[in-house]
């Protein structure tokens, strides 16, 4: 799918790049490394979460694909291409998986090739556009999708970028375009255990940035599996979340809260 090349200030730090920066990749600039390390100062805990909530990803995927059936995916603020992409879990358990990204990050759409590969069983495709354009997101991935079939709809990190109310309803429109069946993945930021860390990077954050963000509570988080059939063990720490035995040692309790559950 052709793209078109996007232009990146990179000048202004981006939430993507600094993200792949805390996962110890390299698609980042100056800008994202300083910002980067300051938020860590004042919030170590950072790059564990960013490490938890990517191997939550992991599980949340490869239990919809091996235990759920679900061979679609809808993974909306994907961020910057980095180990275990949604497409590399899904096609390692079902060769014939689909999955959309989207992504409205100049520097995610510079790199968006890296999340195009595929298996010849399946297909990749990535949609450049805003999560608080439903509508225009949920027409481009029917190119790629089959909406009449269930799709595991995917949101980390993600809804902190819509600090009002209307992101509940923007989530509730993607939910409704797709039928029973259907899982919402929704993983945020919290202040549980380092609220003062927590409130003081989203502080750091929204005055070094122009793409603000807010943490939401547990109860706020649940507000978006509102009606859907939550999956054992609920809205966790998402460390938490069906954490494999033996597996690596991130800490245990980590300020994101995410949760799986099925729609009806």
């Amino acid at each position: 799918m052709p793209l078109d090349r996007p232009v990146i200030n990179s000048g202004v730090p981006h939430s993507a790049r600094i993200w792949n920066y805390w996962l110890g990749g390299k698609d980042c600039y100056e800008i994202d490394r300083q910002v980067g390390d300051e938020i860590h100062g004042m919030n170590p805990q950072i790059v564990g979460i960013a490490r938890a909530q990517r191997a939550f990803l992991r599980r949340a995927v490869t239990h919809l694909t091996e235990e759920a059936g679900l061979r679609q995916f809808l993974d909306i603020g994907t961020g910057l291409p980095t180990a275990d992409n949604t497409h590399e879990v899904a096609q390692h358990a079902a060769r014939d998986a689909r999955i959309v990204y989207v992504d409205h990050d100049p520097t995610v759409l510079a790199h968006a090739h890296a999340l195009l590969t595929s298996t010849p069983e399946g297909a990749t495709a990535f949609v450049a556009a805003d999560l608080r354009d439903p509508d225009t997101i949920l027409d481009r991935a029917a190119g790629t999708l089959d909406l009449s079939r269930p799709v595991g709809l995917i949101l980390l990190g993600i809804t902190a970028h819509v600090p009002d109310e209307s992101v509940y309803d923007i989530v509730a429109r993607l939910l409704a375009a797709l039928p029973s069946g259907s899982h919402l993945v929704l993983g945020d930021s919290t202040e549980v255990y380092r609220p003062e860390a927590m409130r003081a990077m989203v502080a750091h954050w929204n005055a070094a940035s122009d793409n603000p963000r807010v943490n939401r509570s547990p109860e706020q988080l649940n507000r978006f599996f509102d009606g859907l059939e939550p999956l054992a063990p609920g809205l966790v720490s998402v460390a938490r979340w069906r954490a494999e035995p033996g597996g690596s040692a991130e800490p245990s309790e980590v300020d994101c809260f995410g949760g799986v559950a099925r729609k009806p």
